[in-house]
């Protein structure tokens, strides 16, 4: 995951935001008691929606309790606490992260140090979920092959995510799995990783890493004249994505309040996308 699910911040309810802090600081202790303190470091934002939506499905409700953290020893802060679906979503964040660093150290032949400051956490986070390792890897190794061949094809490049994103949710959330749910994270999966594709086309350009917008039109020098002379071909790509998600979201069966949720899959990533699509900076941290 690369820490684009996020909020649209300033249409969020203030009730949400002290439930999207709790969860993230939630999420944070999780590693810390799974992984380690290392481990927190690979938190994001991705992961702390998958964390609220998966919670909201199966009708799990989160424990809010004041807490003392790692960053903030003075003033207590709202807590998700640590319950055994928010542990499966640390030690998820952890591999997923792992694998994201082994990708780079591919692509850029560089950052083996980087990474191997996280194997600890990461051993431990696949010793605690082998099967959702085993679901990282898997499709991690599927588009790897499609980058060793250079594809070009953007359906077929993107098609991992999409499978990884609907296997891991499949796996958290058990019986309450749906095909609604399925296609949601499917093209959730997808959105994801052509909107860091396309977010990321001049440093790959630079780089002479593997990007598949790059591949598909090679004829492009830049995102900036990507994004002007291609305007068309991008709103198609990315319009038929977003709208699917659109419609399945709708059609989500929860067990709360799903204001959050729907802030994140209905404006938040519209947000994201406008925001790429007009070459602004994409900030895929907020500093709570």
């Amino acid at each position: 995951m690369f820490g684009y699910l996020t909020t649209d911040f300033p249409n969020l309810y203030v009730k949400d935001t002290v439930l999207y802090k709790s969860a993230y600081c939630g999420l944070c202790k999780s590693i810390g008691q799974g992984c380690g303190t290392k481990g927190r470091f690979l938190l994001n934002y991705d992961l702390t929606f998958l964390s609220v939506f998966t919670h909201n499905v199966i009708g799990k409700d989160f424990t809010i309790e004041k807490q003392h953290c790692i960053l903030h020893t003075i003033t207590k802060r709202p807590v998700a606490v640590p319950d055994e679906l928010s542990r499966r979503i640390a030690a998820l964040n952890v591999i997923l992260a792992y694998y994201k660093l082994s990708d780079n150290v591919i692509d850029e032949g560089k950052g083996k140090f980087k990474r191997s400051i996280f194997k600890r956490a990461y051993k431990k986070a696949r010793k605690a979920e082998p099967v959702l390792d085993n679901i990282v890897k898997t499709n991690y190794d599927a588009l790897i092959k499609y980058e060793k061949q250079n594809s070009d094809s953007i359906d077929i490049v993107s098609d991992p995510f999409g499978v990884m994103m609907k296997e891991i949710v499949k796996e958290l959330v058990a019986d309450k799995f749906t095909d609604n749910i399925g296609e949601l994270c499917y093209n959730l999966g997808k959105w994801i990783y052509l909107i860091d594709a396309l977010d990321d086309f001049d440093k790959d350009k630079i780089k002479r890493n593997f990007n598949v917008f790059i591949n598909a039109y090679k004829d492009i020098s830049d995102k900036k004249t990507f994004l002007i002379e291609k305007k068309q071909d991008l709103e198609f790509i990315f319009g038929g994505i977003l709208s699917e998600i659109y419609r399945c979201a709708k059609n989500v069966s929860y067990n709360f309040n799903h204001d959050l949720t729907d802030n994140i899959l209905l404006r938040g990533i519209f947000e994201q996308t406008k925001n790429v699509m007009e070459n602004k900076k994409c900030k895929t941290s907020i500093k709570f």
